[in-house]
């Protein structure tokens, strides 16, 4: 017994000695990190991270390269041109310009688009005084405290400004208002102002206070800039998600769908194939932006018996899209919902893309040597209008209409339209010629005095696309713009412009565009424009839409519709 006991010693003790020792490490390598994570911040090295809830870009080399993340970021969130220096006209994002208040606003718009018009037009006023004025002191006695506390003489004033800045900085944390200061905030800016005073007469080495003023400076001006770039990234974000209620709205339809079956398909199969009627296509994944569409323009048609609406959605909205257009009426209209990613005759299905917008930032084109920048959003056919030969083989003629228009004529007029050999009839946007996009498209095969066209509203003759293989002209020209050097982003547009090079009929005085970014826009323009083009960022279903136009959107939502309240959808 006793040899047992006394050979268990060694089998036990070992192991516990062991895990005391592993104890001891851990503990010295948790105090070890705890003293690095400080050290980190202070230094500056957590500019290096990139946050999982916001953009923040790297600081840049000195050779001025950026983070590759960021930039693949920013590309996703608003498709740009891409960037190339030798390009005497085209703008992108450059670094703010500082030496008017004109180039700061457009230096900010070509760097974060919209945003920076939404930012203008929200902008407030600072009216919290005392913050401000606690903000300026604080900002004044950290930059004098490094001097003061290396003088021997001045122990007790330095520990009187570390105490009151340390008191200071606890007050600010925990208010953003003047409401929010406790009532002795007024005692303490009185003391600080004194602390002030007092520092101010002391004999410190002006450099070193010059110094310590550049880099809260420096500090306060990254933190800004910081701000900046995530209020936009936060911006981008809320403009390319689907809002709450409309999400909503399309959960609620397509639970519906399942569970009503008594909706039943209207007898409208022959419109849908019938050449000699109007038949308008609609690439939509909002079921209040297609609606909206439709409805104002069967409002204004002076006959919508022979109207035809085909709406091309994707297949996560489609149920939601079918139970709409079978609960509302629209008049004598007949409206088909097709499946774009089943009902393609195309062996590899491709998923639903909406029109490509982007924005370009110029010079004049006439006088490109002048320093005034204008920034322009445009918006292109991309990959899913170039199924419309396919999908609608038996039509010799139709309207494409963005789900991001309104309608306030009749658009009869454009069935009569002779186009001649053209195959699109859409808004020409001679603001920006293909000249000016050469080192974008290369210098082969188009002309550089040719304008750039808008999706939208566009007039499509079927018959001519197909006789002309556009849909193979576009493929070709994809193959050959992926292969080439350089940015790969933003191909679908650039082949679109090529594809339709010469083949664009000008559609004149029918399109007012830019009511999604643009706040200067005349009234009288609206009211008398045929068709209303929301193209930019601030569409007019979303929070960020430009409030005064958007209400020529909102009076064709079909407000009597039960879901749109239990959805709380804003109409």
């Amino acid at each position: 017994m006793k040899s047992g006991g006394l050979g268990a010693v060694p089998s036990y003790g070992v192991p516990a000695k062991r895990r005391w020792r592993g104890l001891v490490i851990a503990v010295l390598g948790l105090v070890i990190l705890s003293m690095l994570v400080p050290l980190v911040f202070l230094l500056g090295l957590h500019n290096g991270f990139h946050s999982s809830g916001y953009l923040y870009e790297q600081k840049t080399s000195p050779s001025g390269e950026q983070s590759s993340h960021v930039k693949e970021l920013i590309t996703k969130f608003e498709p740009t041109l891409p960037k190339n220096p030798s390009s005497d006209h085209i703008e992108q994002a450059t670094n703010p310009k500082t030496s008017s208040t004109s180039e700061d606003r457009n230096s900010c718009q070509i760097t974060f688009g919209s945003y920076c018009l939404w930012q203008q037009e929200h902008r407030q006023e600072m009216k919290e005084t005392l913050i401000k004025k606690l903000k300026d002191q604080l900002f004044v006695t950290r930059a004098y405290y490094p001097s003061i506390a290396k003088l021997p003489a001045k122990d007790k004033l330095s520990r009187q400004l570390k105490q009151n800045i340390q008191e200071m900085e606890h007050m600010l944390s925990e208010s953003t208002s003047d409401a929010d200061l406790p009532p002795v905030a007024e005692s303490y800016s009185k003391k600080m102002e004194n602390t002030i005073s007092r520092i101010k007469s002391v004999p410190v080495d002006c450099n070193n206070v010059d110094k310590k003023l550049r880099q809260l400076f420096d500090l306060t001006e990254d933190e800004a800039k910081f701000h900046m770039k995530q209020s936009a990234f936060l911006y981008k974000l809320n403009v390319l998600t689907m809002p709450k209620s409309l999400h909503c709205l399309s959960l609620k339809l397509t639970v519906e769908y399942f569970k009503s079956p008594q909706y039943e398909e209207k007898a409208n199969k022959e419109k849908f194939t019938d050449s000699s009627l109007q038949h308008y296509v609609i690439f939509s994944n909002n079921v209040l932006a297609a609606s909206v569409v439709i409805n104002s323009t069967v409002f204004h048609a002076k006959e919508s018996l022979n109207q035809v609406f085909h709406v091309l959605t994707d297949r996560e909205n489609y149920y939601a899209m079918k139970l709409w257009f079978l609960r509302n009426q629209f008049k004598e209209a007949a409206v088909q919902v097709l499946n774009v990613e089943q009902d393609s005759q195309m062996e590899n299905q491709l998923p639903l893309s909406l029109p490509e917008e982007f924005w370009v930032s110029f010079r004049g084109y006439d006088n490109p040597s002048t320093n005034q920048i204008r920034t322009e959003y445009l918006s292109i056919f991309s990959d899913s209008h170039y199924l419309l030969p396919d999908l609608f083989s038996n039509l010799k003629k139709v309207v494409v209409l963005d789900d991001d228009v309104v309608i306030q004529q009749d658009l009869s007029a454009l069935w009569n339209i002779d186009m001649g050999d053209k195959v699109n009839g859409a808004e020409q946007f001679c603001s920006v010629k293909l000249g000016q996009l050469r080192s974008y498209l290369g210098e082969k095969g188009f002309s550089h005095n040719s304008c750039v066209w808008m999706s939208g509203l566009n007039v499509i003759d079927l018959g001519r696309w197909r006789e002309l293989g556009l849909t193979q002209t576009y493929k070709k020209l994809i193959k050959e713009l992926t292969m080439q050097e350089g940015s790969a982003e933003g191909i679908a547009w650039r082949a679109s412009l090529l594809a339709f090079e010469n083949r664009i009929h000008p559609l004149d005085k029918w399109v007012v565009s830019g009511l999604g970014h643009n706040y200067t826009i005349e009234s009288q323009s609206i009211k008398t424009a045929p068709v209303l083009h929301y193209n930019g960022n601030m569409k007019p279903w979303l929070d960020l839409g430009i409030p005064q136009y958007k209400s020529y959107w909102k009076k064709f939502l079909n407000k009597e519709d039960q879901l749109l309240s239990e959805c709380n959808v804003n109409s």
